[in-house]
């Protein structure tokens, strides 16, 4: 037999695979497949370290053009002096068993990142760190740089900036994937219950990245798309539970279900606007549970007046529940009760926070607010120069917010993940702050549903 060697090379986000001793099949190799608009084997990035494992197990000569990274340690050493906590060394010892792949899930408030920069110290190959917003990737940046004492790159929000350790966004992963799915041995993906989506899972598949990780608080999705993380990133190798550390490592923490009654007119207009645009859906088969029914539903309003109405329906009721007199009125007296606290207050959409704000004179942060500006109010918040502060969905995650110590749910999804999250930015250790977080849900309607299923998590039973 001929001891023609595989040819290993990138392209695009791909691996293509040529050459090999005469008779061998290239579609043997994982993942590989023949692409018949250009006539070569070509495989996902993603199955990279699973052909060279299998090359090297069955002694198969090759030659690797494919990687764009040295095959040897960088070298970088944290220069920051700081113990690792026994669970944080339990997480790296775990995810280094698993093969340098998969999820770290560990509560917010916990060291997720420092835990990242062990197991990066540990891998010392090129790393790239992919982060859902803007804000996230200059912390990860600024951290990185102060933890290794080297120049970090940043990719996002107009930054261009390609290092050995780059933090980027995952927009800007996607955008501009060719340039570096073969030139990082780890990629680390924070906040992961992200990538399973159409969009950016392509982030993963392209990457051809040996070493894989992927952190989160909460990897359940409820669209099932955390069934993708073994072939993603890996399975989870180290998990802890809020419920693990209350109380030593985070705040201890209460949460509590609040009821209030729609008025009379609320009930009768609620009533109303349910029943006309759940005749809609009915009359045309619309199942409303998950994105694709409500996509649907959005699709066939469109198209006749009635549907146009049904809409308006929709979004009356739901506007109804979101900021009923009853809400409004508990909340003044959570502030009252909690005047020396720093509260948090989530809502479920923007016109619910800018209306708290203007009746209670409270800063108001959503997606519309400038990064200037959040930044001020946030610094103004920890020190106290805030009491209180309402947003929608900006601070459900990555945002560091010790000082909170009460959240106040006026709405929200019926995610068990948004829900961590937000009970996770009121749990950071700030002296000696005992958590709270109220739930304040509209009674007979089907806030009460939405609100079950949100607590469908231990760290709420």
């Amino acid at each position: 037999m001929s001891e023609t060697p595989i040819v290993l090379r990138y392209d695009r986000g791909t691996v293509v695979v040529s050459g090999g001793p005469r008779g061998f099949a290239l579609e043997t190799l994982p993942g590989v497949l023949f692409d018949p608009r250009t006539s070569h084997y070509r495989a996902p990035g993603r199955y990279y370290r699973a052909i060279v494992e299998y090359l090297l197990h069955h002694k198969i000569p090759y030659e690797d053009t494919a990687r764009g990274w040295a095959n040897e340690p960088v070298g970088w050493k944290l220069v920051t002096e700081r113990t690792p906590r026994d669970y944080q060394r339990a997480a790296v010892n775990a995810w280094m068993k698993s093969g340098c792949r998969g999820l770290i899930v560990m509560p917010t408030g916990t060291g997720k990142t420092f835990t990242a920069f062990l197991c990066i110290e540990k891998v010392s190959r090129p790393t790239l760190v992919v982060t859902p917003k803007i804000d996230l990737m200059v912390q990860w940046h600024t951290e990185m740089e102060k933890s290794f004492g080297v120049e970090v790159g940043m990719v996002g929000g107009n930054e261009h900036n390609w290092q050995p350790l780059t933090a980027i966004t995952y927009d800007s992963a996607y955008i501009h994937l060719e340039k570096w799915a073969n030139r990082y041995g780890l990629i680390i993906f924070d906040e992961c219950h992200h990538l399973p989506g159409p969009a950016f899972s392509v982030i993963a598949n392209a990457s051809l990245a040996p070493f894989r990780m992927g952190l989160t608080a909460t990897p359940e999705r409820a669209d099932g798309g955390d069934m993708l993380f073994p072939e993603l990133v890996g399975p989870i190798a180290y998990r802890l539970d809020i419920t693990d550390v209350a109380g030593e490592h985070l705040a201890p923490y209460q949460t509590h279900r609040l009821y209030v009654d729609l008025t009379p007119q609320e009930e009768e207009t609620y009533r109303r606007c349910r029943d006309e645009y759940r005749q809609f859906v009915a009359e045309r088969g619309i199942n409303m549970n998950g994105p694709e029914g409500f996509r649907r539903f959005l699709f066939e309003a469109s198209r006749t007046p009635e549907g146009w109405k049904a809409l308006r329906a929709y979004r009356e009721q739901k506007r109804i529940v979101q900021a009923a007199q009853g809400k409004m009125e508990l909340l003044e007296k959570l502030l009252l009760r909690h005047a020396h606290d720093r509260v948090l207050i989530f809502t479920a959409d923007n016109a619910t926070v800018y209306a708290i704000a203007r009746r209670f004179l409270i800063p108001a942060m959503t997606n519309q607010t400038k990064p200037k500006e959040r930044k001020s109010i946030l610094a103004k918040f920890h020190a106290g120069y805030y009491t209180a502060l309402v947003t929608c969905q900006v601070l459900n995650e990555g945002v560091d917010v010790p000082a909170a110590g009460v959240g106040i749910i006026m709405g929200g999804t019926g995610s068990a993940t948004e829900n961590v999250q937000r009970l996770g930015r009121i749990l950071r250790k700030y002296g000696d702050k005992q958590a709270v977080l109220y739930e304040v849900i509209a009674k007979n309607t089907a806030e009460e549903f939405v609100s079950d299923r949100r607590r469908q998590h231990r760290a709420f039973q």
